[in-house]
């Protein structure tokens, strides 16, 4: 029987049958997303309706030797009453037991399981300024948590967990029970946590990254050519001392963590002054529950001087509001499009997917361990040597099948990085 044919019935005993494999993606997570350190905090941040999966992260994490775990819940029926009750000046302020809250669980060394999972219209017609402000203010506000996560000084994972919108966003036209079955069987597949043994899948995933890091490197381009038929003609410069990431990441004592969980990923941070061209999405993006899609943006000297979107152009807008650093870029990243998120033709409208799906670009906030020594600067001393600041990061997804990418050496010399889509040294 092929999922198509899935009835309810079906897709409860499915669920069952899946059981052990969503406890050993919550176990992935715990031991291999942040890699729990004994006796250390863990901070799991879950939609409501993902209470089930939730529970599990607490359970695989006190076995993992956790010495606490808290639990903080979103809803987004809630978030959504507030926002359309509430001013748009009280979103400027994050209230101070909020701030107190993620500060210190920070600054005691936790770590963080952000559990994703949401309805991709679930703020559609609100306005965009409100959430874009809530942003804004977590990012700047919560000091503390904020430069953790930059900084990679506290370990984090992002990981997906169905939600009955959403799995009716992915597959429309079957009963909820039967879209959250396709749903979780495609998050097991994706993130390698479909197998008997997925952290040893993971540590193998891990080293499918050395050549393509090891090549970029090496090379040391001082630019990419982006080219596809849709109109995308853009060149990134990159900084001297830039370096390539992907895979697994370090704090910056050296302990191992994933804070994709999946990633297909290697992506560095560009010269936030060096861009210049215009580029066109290839993917809807989904921020906040409100969709953009069919956009374009073009740089001079880095910033976004223009741009326009079919859908979602006020909400494009205000992420390029939240600053100026907003309207400049802080990652590249690569992707063939041969990948399993990318072959399984599902179009999962959440950016932790669909990014790797696809080649992106972010607006805003740079990586500091995308620059040698950055972990030792400041971030005005990044600022300076071309890593972008800001209080966003917002992926954006350009990777098109015919998309061609060009090396730019110092000496001018010209080298394929990307045909058609995929690496041009596969």
């Amino acid at each position: 029987m092929s999922l198509l044919e899935y009835t309810c019935e079906d897709a409860r005993m499915g669920m069952q049958k899946l059981a052990p494999a969503i406890e050993r993606y919550a176990n992935l997570v715990v031991r291999k997303g942040v890699n729990v350190k004994p006796g250390q905090e863990v901070v799991v941040q879950s939609p409501v309706e993902c209470a089930e999966f939730a529970r599990l992260l607490v359970k695989r994490a006190y076995a993992a030797g956790a010495g606490h775990v808290t639990v903080i819940w979103g809803d987004d029926e809630v978030s959504r009453l507030t926002y359309e009750n509430v001013e748009t000046a009280w979103f400027e302020n994050v209230p101070e037991w909020q701030k107190l809250q993620l500060n210190s669980l920070a600054e005691d060394g936790a770590c963080f399981i952000f559990v994703e999972g949401a309805d991709p219209e679930a703020l559609k017609g609100i306005d965009p300024a409100k959430p874009a402000a809530a942003s804004k203010a977590r990012n700047t506000q919560c000091s503390s948590f904020r430069h953790g996560l930059d900084f990679n000084i506290n370990p984090w994972c992002i990981a997906g967990a169905p939600v009955a919108a959403w799995a009716r966003t992915v597959f429309p036209g079957v009963a909820d029970e039967v879209a959250i079955y396709r749903l979780w069987c495609a998050i097991l597949s994706v993130a390698c946590a479909d197998g008997e043994d997925p952290e040893s899948d993971w540590e193998l995933h891990d080293a499918t990254f050395e050549k393509n890091l090891r090549l970029l490197n090496e090379r040391r381009f001082k630019a990419l050519h982006y080219r596809s038929d849709n109109g995308t003609d853009l060149t990134v410069g990159l900084p001297a001392g830039h370096l390539w990431a992907g895979g697994k990441c370090e704090t910056p004592e050296g302990h191992p963590f994933f804070p994709n969980i999946p990633t297909e990923e290697v992506f560095t941070s560009p010269h936030c002054d060096q861009v210049n061209g215009v580029v066109y999405s290839a993917l809807p993006l989904v921020r906040h529950g409100n969709k953009i899609d069919r956009f374009w943006l073009r740089f001079e000297n880095g910033r976004v001087v223009d741009f326009d979107a079919a859908i979602g152009k006020d909400t494009l807008a205000s992420i390029l509001d939240t600053d100026e650093g907003a309207r400049r870029l802080g990652e590249v990243a690569l992707i063939s499009k041969n990948t399993p998120i990318r072959e399984s033709e599902i179009l999962f409208y959440d950016t932790l997917y669909d990014e790797n799906a696809s080649c992106h670009l972010a607006l805003g906030v740079g990586f500091p361990e995308c620059y040698e020594g950055g972990y030792e600067m400041s971030s005005d001393e990044l600022r300076e040597a071309g890593v972008n600041t800001s209080a966003t990061h917002v992926d954006f997804m350009i990777g098109t099948d015919d998309m061609d990418i060009t090396g730019i050496c110092e000496d001018g010399t010209e080298v394929p990085v990307f045909v058609n889509g995929q690496w041009a040294w596969e």
